[in-house]
């Protein structure tokens, strides 16, 4: 299987505080890989390296055999085209109208015709199940509608990655498995690598082909979802059974 993707020992640190540390794992082509952990884990910041929103410390990212960790800026925006990023908010622009803010790569640095812009938009919005909406408002919509146009704006430029920051965030539980199952079948239908940042167990264990589990800016274990419901570590126990149990404690994290 083809390795798409490849962290190397990434440390972040912003001052003296470690938000990420050593951490290292891979994600292979067309795979679901999720990045699972409670708030603060720094699963977060881990996917936005990966999009070059943020510099590590030290460590590399390897995206299809280019370090993008020492590309120029010019070449990381020209890399990143490849990728697509979903949100955990959206971040739609509430003065457009759905259509362009599905094609807003398209209508900034382009001089595709809006005409054009307007059918890709259309297209990108029935693959995530949305007909009919092109000229509504975000405003207009519900959080369900809204974190679905903002997946087709994730897909307008047809990435070969997609990167989920907490894609069921707010929702509720349909409108949340409706957003799994659009992970699931852009996967099947697009071929696209797809990084999920997500603390729904639920989800999690749904949709990944593999999950890392990081709990304060450590991996604590990376295996298929069965794999990691059977882990030996306290740390990655007791998250998965958090409401029974409480909180990860000093105590756990010593003994793992």
């Amino acid at each position: 299987m083809k390795k798409k993707i490849i962290v190397e020992n990434l440390t972040k640190k912003f001052g003296e505080k470690v938000i990420l540390e050593n951490i290292s794992f891979e994600v292979y082509e067309n795979e679901v890989f999720v990045i699972m952990g409670g708030s603060g884990s720094g699963k977060s910041t881990t996917i936005k390296h990966i999009i070059g929103l943020l510099k590590p410390t030290s460590g590399r990212i390897i995206i299809d055999g280019v370090d993008i960790t020492r590309l120029k800026k010019s070449e990381l925006i020209e890399f990143i085209k490849r990728m697509g990023y979903l949100f955990q908010e959206g971040a739609l622009f509430d003065s457009l109208r759905v259509w362009e803010n599905v094609g807003f790569y398209y209508l900034e640095n382009t001089n595709m015709p809006k005409k054009e812009i307007y059918e890709l938009a259309r297209k990108k919005l029935a693959l995530v199940g949305l007909k009919g909406i092109e000229e509504m408002y975000p405003s207009e919509l519900s959080g369900g509608m809204r974190k679905r146009v903002s997946l087709a704006r994730a897909i307008a430029t047809d990435p070969e990655i997609i990167l989920y920051d907490e894609p069921s965030s707010g929702l509720d539980p349909v409108t949340a498995a409706i957003i799994d199952e659009l992970i699931l079948s852009l996967k099947r239908e697009l071929g696209v690598t797809s990084i999920v940042v997500t603390h729904d167990l639920q989800s999690a264990f749904y949709i990944a082909d593999r999950i890392a589990m990081i709990h304060k800016g450590k991996i604590y274990a990376i295996g298929t979802p069965e794999e990691i419901k059977n882990h030996p570590d306290p740390v990655v126990q007791q998250f998965i059974n958090r409401k029974a149990h409480g909180p990860i404690t000093k105590e756990i994290i010593k003994k793992s």
